[in-house]
């Protein structure tokens, strides 16, 4: 599949870059992706909720009122998750979410995500190019250029950029990673998929 190379001004170079189809027009495994997705959002999960149970509240260990006479239930502690102010039943503990998945997996969410994103024509290849300082404006012209300033967008460098990194980091739409770094919750949650030219090639070498 060829698509064309931009210039981050906007404007078509003329060149062509060939997107390899085992990994841009594979058939797409939505069960693959949602088990991928699922591991990275439990995995953002601290899971360090709690509510104190019945043997952790603070109170006296007196029996409140007597046993028989009363007209109600019987009660022996202040503490009871019946009243105000006691040990919750069941309540949440500290626990991890996490959970594995195996590298194959892995590799058929991500080919299923690229693939879904060129066939909605949410991917563009750009020429590779740097800022000489960090700056939003420079980030946001770039957007303006390409009519992309009201979508979220992925932009995927083939290694950290701290200029571009830094220039992008106050745009709430606008999210930079690197080839090493790609996810398929990240590819989804884009609108929009920005892609160096360099990074081509090493996106297809690490998904074989």
């Amino acid at each position: 599949m060829k698509v064309s190379v931009y210039q981050n001004s906007g404007k078509d170079s003329g060149k062509k870059i060939d997107l390899s189809d085992e990994i841009f027009a594979v058939e797409p495994n939505d069960h693959a992706i949602y088990l991928d997705v699922k591991q990275y959002l439990a995995n953002q999960r601290h899971g360090t909720h709690k509510s104190k149970e019945r043997a952790e509240i603070s109170g006296s260990t007196r029996k409140i009122k007597k046993q028989k006479g009363t007209g109600t239930a019987r009660a022996g502690s202040i503490k009871s998750p019946l009243f105000k102010g006691g040990g919750r039943v069941f309540g949440p503990r500290p626990r991890d979410y996490s959970f594995k998945l195996n590298k194959k997996l892995k590799l058929v969410a991500r080919k299923s995500a690229l693939t879904y994103k060129a066939k909605e024509d949410g991917i563009k290849v750009l020429e590779d190019f740097n800022f000489e300082d960090p700056k939003t404006k420079n980030y946001l012209k770039m957007l303006n250029s390409l009519e992309l300033q009201d979508k979220k967008t992925l932009l995927v460098l083939a290694q950290t950029d701290r200029n571009i990194v830094l220039s992008s980091r106050n745009i709430p739409l606008a999210k930079v990673t690197t080839v090493d770094a790609l996810h398929t919750y990240d590819l989804l949650h884009a609108d929009q998929l920005l892609i160096s030219e360099s990074s081509v090639e090493k996106i297809e070498n690490l998904l074989k």
